[in-house]
């Protein structure tokens, strides 16, 4: 008997404190993600590396599909009461997780629980500022940041007579190289990909006008859309009117134009800075990236750009234990030698200072100016509110909105001006709705 109080003493002392699941597993940690192909297999990456830096959790990463079907399945996870700890959302629809009462456990209240040294301020805070409430609590944990670039092909330029070193800056000389290019053989001068984040969402913060009111959303529900203002019109109407020299040629919803510029159809081209590993797979030809070209009449142009991506929300329903385990496997997520790792590899934002300084101080940049870009271009000022971010409800839904219009005034169905006003005054039924469905 005493022999066996022995046993139980010593593995009682062992066991104290140490926060492992039945029969001595370790706590599991579920995340749901929504990266396929070589993105995927690098999460996976991450996360074996994080379960072998330690004992006392595990964490299981689920591919689910895209962005939308992730976020879907998550919803009808919590709905079903069995949700898993992490899930990855897209940023248009941060303002729906905020507004899913007791859906979420704000990253502020997880990582001050875990007793973890964290602090929002390391972030870089073109970022955090996107998923943070006005008080600057941060409510989900940043991971795949991107920011559009301009994206150009040096023999390309050459070819045209143009300087590669010197890549357009505004509107007006990207359509004068895009003529010299047309000139020179290229079937088209410049496509884009994600036309609503890039010329609508992300053209708005780099000019330093309201896509909407009440700082974009972040003020209140109340929110309308403002996208159809003369600079929108202006811009939107270029684009058109370009498309009968050759200057703009659309390319498809989402990014299904990448091609056209990988395959070296038109010479330049705004994507994500997350396309620059795809870019660099399929190209024959040296390109570079430059900063986003700007109306030069605009008044606070350029300002900075915003992120498209994603973060990680914390679902409620899980035990205080579990919870540590989220806040430690963020605590990896947002060291240095991680996040500059999943930099370079992907082309997304290290998300933290101290991420980017650290892959400054390797050289990476030396050796690969281009993806620098993006970096340069989030902080190149101080945001504002019109730059901080996006926050609408009911936005998943206003994006297909937009791709309709913007393809019915390339179209030449119908005028910038009739098509945004069109386009404003349907979100703004889509937000009133979201207004009244979560006072």
């Amino acid at each position: 008997m005493k022999k066996q109080l022995l046993v139980l003493t010593i593995v009682c002392f062992m066991f104290a404190g140490f926060p492992l699941g039945a029969f001595g597993e370790p706590i599991t940690i579920d995340w749901w993600f929504a990266h396929g192909g070589r993105l995927g297999e690098k999460v996976q990456s991450i996360v074996s590396d994080f379960n072998a830096s330690q004992s006392q959790y595990k964490v299981v990463a689920t591919y689910k599909g895209n962005y939308h079907d992730t976020m879907t399945a998550g919803i009808a996870a919590f709905r079903s009461k069995n949700p898993p700890h992490i899930l990855q959302v897209f940023e248009v629809g941060t303002a729906s997780m905020m507004a899913a009462k007791g859906a979420i456990k704000p990253v502020y209240e997880v990582m001050a629980e875990s007793g973890q040294s964290w602090s929002p301020d390391a972030y870089l805070p073109t970022v955090t500022s996107y998923y943070t409430t006005p008080e600057g609590k941060m409510l989900s944990m940043p991971f795949n940041s991107s920011t559009p670039v301009l994206y150009y092909n040096v023999e390309a330029f050459e070819k045209a007579g143009l300087d590669p070193d010197k890549p357009p800056k505004t509107w007006p000389e990207v359509a004068e190289y895009a003529r010299k290019l047309v000139k020179a053989g290229y079937s088209g001068g410049f496509s884009t990909a994600w036309i609503s984040w890039i010329h609508l969402e992300n053209f708005s913060a780099w000019h330093n006008v309201p896509f909407g009111t009440k700082a974009n959303g972040f003020e209140g529900l109340d929110t309308e859309f403002v996208f159809n203002s003369p600079l929108h019109v202006k811009h939107i109407q270029s684009l058109a009117d370009w498309q009968k020299e050759n200057i703009f040629v659309y390319g498809g919803r989402r990014n299904t134009g990448n091609a056209k510029f990988g395959s070296g159809e038109v010479a330049m081209y705004t994507e994500s800075s997350a396309g620059y590993a795809g870019f660099k797979k399929t190209a024959k030809f040296p390109f570079r990236t430059s900063m986003l070209p700007y109306w030069p009449d605009a008044k606070g142009a350029p300002q900075n750009t915003i992120i498209g991506g994603a973060s990680l929300w914390v679902m409620q329903g899980h035990s205080a234990e579990e919870y540590k385990g989220v806040a430690a496997f963020f605590s990896y997520l947002s060291k240095p030698e991680v996040q500059a790792d999943w930099h370079q590899f992907t082309g997304y934002l290290p998300i933290t200072m101290a991420a980017y300084d650290y892959t400054k101080n390797q050289g990476f940049y030396k050796e690969n100016p281009d993806m620098e870009t993006a970096l340069k271009q989030m902080t190149l000022n101080k945001p504002t509110p019109n730059s901080k971010g996006l926050r609408f409800g009911n936005f998943v839904q206003m994006r297909a909105i937009m791709y309709d219009t913007l393809e019915a005034i390339f179209a030449g169905d119908m005028t910038a001006q009739a098509g945004l006003d069109d386009a404003a005054a349907k979100g703004n039924r889509l937000l009133r709705k979201f207004e009244k469905a979560h006072k």
